[in-house]
């Protein structure tokens, strides 16, 4: 993935409303749901997810296999 459509992707899902959550899927399968509004910054192909509790997820154009438009236990 680009980082330009990294960026417009991340965009037009975090600015949804009402926002609804979706999933990222990582190079190797493994996945994460934002679930929030406002939790993910990005910029430039490379962004960071403040899961709850505060733990941070760091991610990039490179490192995501796909982003889904839904739960993580959504089967796709």
């Amino acid at each position: 993935m680009t980082a330009e459509n990294f960026d417009r992707i991340l965009e037009s899902l975090m600015s949804r409303r009402p926002f609804r959550l979706f999933t990222v899927e990582l190079n190797g399968g493994s996945r994460f749901e934002v679930d929030a509004p406002r939790s993910v910054v990005f910029r430039e192909g490379i962004a960071v997810f403040i899961a709850p509790g505060g733990i941070p997820v760091w991610f990039d154009h490179n490192s995501v296999n796909k982003i889904i438009e839904a739960s993580a236990d959504t089967a796709v």
